[in-house]
């Protein structure tokens, strides 16, 4: 059995703090006019934020007037800042890490009210209640820590829900916010485009050029598709029009695996981004593709947010789940079933997991195809 001393502690601390505590916390003593600032945690991975959106422009529409700030893993700040519906990022560390330095900067807030939208535990139900907010909701509700929640009851877990999105937004309408659809949103400023558009012109991609983005690397490499099938994609496209020009995208620690697949394609139409291009730029470069090739990536939520269509290969998730929520019509799914039972999903074994081999490249290349003939298509009015 694990010994977890630091969440012990802290979860006998809390105990006796929320019983001394004598602020009604009921759902039914939430009064919107009196709430003035407002705490939104989504503090984990890069897809998973973007799929908050939608829940901020729900309680920033309920809202209107209070100061909502948005407790966020750090890596993500720059990208995030100048959101409309958020007034002030604070960057979250991660687990234990100037935990009670956090807690502590949240409480000098005064917030009135806590949306807990994706936050890992024992951390996030915590620091919602130590920043003193009076209301705090979260979904699912199955912590150890779900006594300081005001939503204890009923207890729903991940199986109540179908998308991450409809989690999130059931998370804000408990707090009163308003309903909206899943549209995911992450404005792309004018001065990122403009230097995005000079280094694609640096690598010799024009401005009127059609380019594909393709994302081989993932989080885990279950949701990885081969690089063999990437470069192979890459080439039957690439010799069926000669106007097209590729970009291998990847985080600087995808750096080699990105450059191989380059240089694997052959030729000077396929530039590698990773480690060149950094995240604060890469909404630009993902709009400006006419379509984005990926496993279930953040980078593939972070495509769709900025409108982008995506051929989305799915295998060991479910796209019902993670996949793209909104717009549907524009995007193109590749769902196969998982081949193991039971499946390890992160700790899949396998270096080229085998569920993902059942997607061909044929029906990809068909896919992109199909979004290139789209392309064409919106290019000239049809």
């Amino acid at each position: 059995m694990r010994i977890r001393p630091a969440e012990n502690l802290l979860y006998l601390t809390l105990r006796l703090c929320k019983a001394l505590d004598r602020r009604q916390a009921d759902a039914a003593d939430l009064l919107p006019d009196k709430v003035k600032n407002i705490l939104l945690v989504s503090s984990t991975a890069l897809g998973d934020a973007l799929l908050s959106t939608p829940a901020f422009r729900s309680i920033r529409q309920a809202y209107p007037a209070a100061r909502i700030s948005l407790l966020l893993n750090a890596a993500y700040r720059e990208l995030f800042a100048g959101h409309p519906d958020i007034d002030e990022i604070i960057p979250y560390p991660g687990g234990w890490r100037r935990f009670f330095r956090l807690a502590w900067a949240l409480r000098q807030r005064h917030f009135d009210l806590a949306c807990i939208l994706h936050g890992n535990e024992p951390q996030a139900t915590p620091l919602a209640y130590l920043s003193g907010a009076r209301f705090i909701f979260k979904l699912p509700n199955t912590s150890r820590f779900r006594f300081l929640l005001t939503n204890r009851e009923p207890v729903l877990t991940w199986d109540d829900f179908g998308h991450g999105i409809e989690q999130r937004l059931k998370t804000a309408g408990l707090a009163g916010g308003a309903a909206t659809d899943f549209r995911m949103t992450l404005p792309v400023k004018a001065a990122a485009r403009h230097e995005v558009a000079a280094i694609l012109q640096a690598h010799g991609i024009e401005d009127g050029s059609p380019l594909l983005g393709l994302q081989p690397g993932a989080s885990t490499t279950s949701r990885r598709w081969a690089p063999a099938h990437f470069v192979e994609l890459a080439r039957q496209l690439l010799a069926a029009h000669p106007e097209l020009r590729i970009v291998v995208s990847g985080s600087a620690e995808e750096r080699t695996l990105c450059r191989e697949i380059a240089a694997a394609i052959g030729g000077e139409r396929a530039w590698a981004s990773a480690g060149e291009v950094p995240l604060r730029l890469l909404p630009a470069l993902l709009q400006r593709c006419f379509t984005f090739v990926t496993g279930d990536t953040g980078p593939m939520h972070l495509a769709v947010a900025v409108e982008t269509p995506v051929v989305a290969l799915f295998a060991v998730s479910d796209a019902r789940r993670s996949g793209p929520a909104g717009d549907l019509d524009r995007h193109i799914v590749i769902q196969k079933a998982r081949t193991c039972d039971p499946c390890l999903s992160k700790r899949c074994p396998y270096p080229l997991p085998i569920c993902m081999e059942n997607i061909t490249v044929d029906e990809v290349r068909a896919a992109v195809e199909r979004q290139l003939s789209a392309c064409a298509g919106a290019r000239h009015g049809d």
